[in-house]
Formats: C-alpha cells, sequence, structure tokens
C-alpha cells in the first residue's frame, strides 16, 4: 500500500467514525459553564496581577529563601549547618514520628471496620442466598431482612465517606478536645467508608463459582468467609489498604494545621511567626515523607500482585 493510499484508508475511516452529538454538546457546555465560573464568579482573573498581588509575591519569594542564601549571609553569615539545625533540630523527628503515627494508627482501624462492615455490605454475601440457591429458600421476612441490612450497611458507608476528615475532625474536637485521638478517628472514619465501599465491591466481583461449590457442599455463610471469600480477596483489600494509607499520610499532614501535633502544627507554627524559609523546609519534609510512604506502599503491592 502506497502512502497515498494510506492517507486516502485514513480519511475515509475517519469519515466513517460513530460520532456522538451528546459528548460534543457536553463539551461544548462544559467548556462554556468553566468560562462562566472562572469570568463570572467571584474570584476575577485580574487579582492574579494586581500591584498588591505582586508585592506579595515578591515579599514571599524573598522571605521564603534559607538563610544561607540570603542578602546579609552572602558574606559569611549564617551556614547551612546552623539553619538545619535551627530548623529542623528538635522539630524533625516529633513531626515525622507523629505524623507517621497517626496515619498508621488511622489505616488500621479503618481497615478492621473496613473488614466487618464490608461483609454485611457485599449483596452476594450478605444476601438472602449467598452466592448460590440454598434447598431451602428463605421466605419473604428472611428476603427483606437481608436486603434490608445490606442497604443500610452501604448507606452507613456512604455516609461515613461523605463527611471530610475535617469535618469529623471538628466535631471530635467538640466531644474529646484537642488531642491526637481527634485526628486519628476522623481519618480512620472517614476512611472505613471508603476502604468498606470498596471491599464490598470486592466481594461482589468474586467470581461466583468456587463459592458456589462450597456453599452447595454445606458451608454456612459464616464459613464461607474463610474458606471462599478472605482467599480471594486478600491480595485487592490490601492493595486498596496501602493506597489509602498513602492519602492518610497525607491527610494527617494537613490536620496538623488544626491544631493536633503533626507535621502540618509545626507549618502553621512557622506561618504563624512568618518563619516562611522554616515553612517551606517543613512542606518540603512533608513532601519527603509522603514520597517515601509511596516508594514503600509500592513496594508491598507490586509484591502482592506478582505473589
Amino acid at each position: 500500500m502506497t502512502d497515498l493510499e494510506r492517507d486516502r484508508v485514513i480519511r475515509e475511516l475517519r469519515r466513517a467514525r460513530p460520532r456522538r452529538p451528546f459528548v460534543r454538546f457536553s463539551v461544548g457546555a462544559l467548556t462554556l459553564l468553566a468560562m462562566w465560573a472562572i469570568l463570572g464568579g467571584s474570584f476575577p482573573v485580574r487579582d492574579f496581577f494586581s500591584a498588591r498581588a505582586q508585592t506579595n509575591v515578591a515579599r514571599f519569594l524573598a522571605e521564603i529563601r534559607p538563610g544561607p542564601l540570603r542578602p546579609e549571609s552572602l558574606g559569611g553569615g549564617e551556614s547551612w549547618g546552623a539553619w538545619l539545625a535551627d530548623t529542623f533540630g528538635q522539630a524533625a523527628a516529633p513531626a515525622i514520628l507523629s505524623t507517621v503515627a497517626l496515619s498508621v494508627s488511622a489505616i488500621v482501624l479503618a481497615g478492621l471496620a473496613a473488614s466487618v462492615l464490608s461483609l454485611f455490605g457485599a449483596r452476594n454475601l450478605a444476601g438472602p442466598e449467598p452466592f448460590a440457591a440454598s434447598p431451602r429458600p428463605p421466605g419473604p421476612i428472611a428476603r427483606t431482612l437481608h436486603r434490608s441490612l445490606v442497604l443500610a450497611v452501604r448507606g452507613f458507608l456512604i455516609l461515613l465517606r461523605a463527611i471530610p476528615e475535617y469535618v469529623w475532625a471538628y466535631l471530635l474536637l467538640t466531644l474529646l478536645g484537642v488531642g491526637a485521638w481527634p485526628a486519628v478517628l476522623a481519618l480512620a472514619l472517614h476512611n472505613s467508608g471508603i476502604l468498606g465501599r470498596l471491599y464490598a465491591e470486592t466481594i461482589e466481583n468474586l467470581p461466583g463459582e468456587g463459592a458456589a461449590t462450597v456453599r452447595a457442599l454445606g458451608a454456612t455463610r459464616a464459613q464461607l468467609v474463610p474458606l471462599a471469600v478472605l482467599p480471594r480477596s486478600l491480595n485487592r483489600w490490601l492493595l486498596y489498604f496501602f493506597y489509602r494509607w498513602e492519602t492518610c499520610v497525607r491527610e494527617a499532614t494537613v490536620l496538623g494545621l488544626l491544631g493536633f501535633v503533626s507535621l502540618g502544627w509545626y507549618i502553621q507554627d512557622a506561618r504563624a511567626g512568618a518563619r516562611y524559609d522554616e515553612m517551606v523546609a517543613f512542606v518540603a519534609l512533608g513532601a519527603v515523607i509522603i514520597l517515601a510512604g509511596d516508594w514503600v506502599s509500592g513496594r508491598v503491592r507490586g509484591r502482592l500482585r506478582t505473589g
């Protein structure tokens, strides 16, 4: 086939491609909506280019420079060692440890709660007849109770994940006061809703043949969990677990802005004291923690995937 023939075939295929007016209409409508939101909203673009914004940017860029890079230090002033010691000397280790401790505690609680709730939220396991028809079909009342239980659990999971971690944290601050537990429970509650939904969906997407065979041999609903559900679900459950742990590391940092002792607390303290170079240094430290968490979870997930 010559180049001309190939180009002709490509043009014909392009003209013959299926056209979907609804897709084009949706793209156009979203474009117009975005333009309206930017141009007609309460955040005009011209604010980016105002004299005040330019002054703030110039001042901020000057103040975030580490001490050794400031004009007064270039002639032999503060050294990098002294600046690092002043910035991270007594705060780096507590910031890292508290952030990691918050995230690990929260994701463990969330994983345990989600594991239990997902068993009652999976339609094929918690339904009237798990995985296979029963020789003695349940009556209408039993069917209604099972379906109501599934709906109630799935609704509860929606509630847990619909409320952001920050809102949970504010509510728990009122109940428990300032401390680590409001942050841990806020992360755990929100992630329980997310993991519970993912775990339940994993169970519902399991191939039904093996579970149906075990069920036909006389296994009860409780016996199906260790014999048919967990062996095929555990790897994917752990993948979701470590994925949400990465998120918990990030959110534990942000929740520190509310007063919890984590990396975010040190960021807020530096910002309140106008120590912007220290604030940026702690932000960079948070990025390092997240990258380390991403590397650990990636390695574990890779081993599970290959295993």
